[in-house]
């Protein structure tokens, strides 16, 4: 494939970004209310000439994008239907546009990943519905397990100017993801301190999205993010917003099964 990408011309407005709460993989082959809004979202963009996703589920000790011509579809779960399995999302990559955020985010190290990655389902689980065609190019950027929040909330703002040039930047995960406190007696359903521990969230994200590394003192936040995986992600587009000084909205909101948050946020084109 010839990329079309060319760093040289920047758009009039800034694509807009995202964080998706992109819970239970089997989001991925049903229709309810979330996939409707990512739905929605998707058809709202202009044509992005690239996807950059930072997932959950890449969550390794080293920074890297997918550097790789025809990424694979990865399906990172078991115990689900084959029909979740049978998913194929044959986006192609772009080696160039792997370049282009090296080189944006210099003098921070981000490693080119020509052949271990591809696209998991924290990606694919929600472009099957934004972009269904598969038709724009994919690449993902690791999670370093290594190093702390304020490393991933500024590696977000550095690749602002990605926005510029026509990229969509995707955080896929969860705000409140216990898995451990699931009660899958209570769809639709979340815990008082979900609940609680959400607002905050939403509220900084609504208003001062610099400050969200703050609720990490939250008294709720043990439970609420048991493991990082899946809040980084929101730190990359808390990082967005404030390199834009705009604060996000929220697309959407819910819970299931009392300790998930599939809270997600849009910041926009300006």
């Amino acid at each position: 494939m010839v990329s079309s990408f060319n760093s040289e011309v920047l758009m009039t407005e800034l694509m807009p970004a995202a964080f998706i709460g992109h819970g239970n993989p089997m989001n991925a082959i049903e229709q309810n209310r979330y996939t409707q809004a990512w739905t929605t979202f998707g058809a709202s963009l202009p044509t992005p000439k690239a996807i950059l996703v930072i997932s959950a589920h890449w969550y390794v000790n080293i920074t890297a994008v997918t550097a790789m011509h025809v990424p694979r579809t990865i399906h990172d779960f078991y115990g689900f239907p084959a029909d979740l399995f049978a998913v194929k999302y044959p986006a192609p990559g772009d080696p160039q546009i792997a370049q282009r955020i090296v080189d944006v985010v210099q003098p921070t190290y981000v490693g080119l990943d020509e052949d271990s990655w591809g696209i998991d389902h924290g990606t694919w689980s929600v472009l099957v519905h934004m972009f269904p065609e598969a038709n724009v190019p994919v690449l993902q950027l690791s999670i370093n397990a290594e190093l702390p929040f304020d490393y991933h909330f500024n590696l977000g703002a550095q690749l602002h100017a990605l926005r510029e040039e026509g990229v969509l930047i995707l955080g896929s995960g969860n705000v409140v993801h216990n898995l451990r406190l699931v009660d899958r007696n209570a769809p639709g359903q979340g815990a008082d301190w979900a609940h609680r521990f959400d607002d905050e969230v939403q509220a900084l994200m609504t208003s001062d999205a610099g400050a969200l590394g703050r609720v990490s003192s939250h008294r709720d936040y043990s439970l609420a993010v048991p493991t990082p995986d899946h809040f980084l992600p929101l730190a990359y587009v808390a990082g967005l917003s404030a390199a834009a000084n705009s604060p996000t909205s929220t697309l959407i909101d819910g819970y299931e099964m009392g300790s998930l948050s599939m809270t997600a946020y849009e910041l926009a084109g300006v």
